[in-house]
């Protein structure tokens, strides 16, 4: 029997589907929903080499997963387009219910989410003027500036101890770290529940948040920028 006739279509969309066979990469993708940035940002974010980073990147740029521009010799990568994250959620989705060595993992990874309450994006987005409610951004100070949620404030999860007694005990906090599997906001609401303060974790982090619409504010635009 003959080739299908329909062969280099599904050719060329297995283009991408081997660019996404990767952990790395994906984890770069992951990264990148949070904004343009250089190699050596996603190596200090993904803990991955220099040498990997940058070649794992090349093989989503082959693919046209990522766009890049040059400002003087540094280069600078960002997803390119909103239907790169609108595929990478449809992937993370699918691959939630159909995989349940994938679920124990993220149950490995975050623990017990049904504990935790999460709240979702169209829950925060109702709420987000309410002043009983305080919303914590727990990546770091560089990734705030790039854009945060609105009215958020920041506290990297390298202060949370020190600060614990700063929190105000009359509202709830929501924290929210960069996406789906991040450890940081369910870790500081464990650590504000130990001390009594009310708190739960965004759900999907600022990557659900932006994926559904949800607009960023920046660091030239918010009204308090540090707890």
């Amino acid at each position: 029997m003959g080739e299908f006739i329909e062969a280099e279509v599904y050719t060329q969309l297995a283009r991408v589907g081997k660019a996404l066979a990767n952990p790395v990469r994906l984890r770069l993708l992951d990264l990148l929903e949070n904004g343009e940035t250089d190699v050596e940002g996603l190596v200090t974010a993904s803990g991955v080499g220099l040498k990997n980073t940058s070649a794992q990147l090349q093989q989503l740029r082959a693919a046209n997963l990522v766009s890049t521009r040059r400002q003087g010799t540094r280069i600078f990568y960002r997803l390119a387009g909103p239907e790169v994250s609108r595929l990478l959620g449809a992937l993370q989705s699918c691959a939630e219910i159909r995989l349940a060595d994938l679920r124990l993992a993220i149950d490995d990874l975050l623990g017990n989410a049904d504990e935790l309450k999460p709240v979702t994006v169209n829950e925060l987005r109702a709420h987000i003027d309410d002043p009983r409610m305080l919303i914590v951004d727990v990546r770091s100070a560089g990734e705030y500036a790039r854009g945060h949620v609105p009215g958020a404030v920041s506290l990297p999860a390298a202060e949370l101890r020190q600060k614990i007694d700063s929190f105000p005990r009359d509202v709830e906090v929501i924290a929210y770290c960069q996406g789906p599997y991040c450890v940081l906001s369910p870790d500081l609401v464990r650590l504000l529940r130990e001390h009594e303060i009310p708190a739960r974790p965004l759900e999907g982090g600022i990557t659900r948040w932006q994926r559904e619409g949800g607009a960023l504010e920046t660091d030239q635009n918010s009204a308090g920028t540090a707890f």
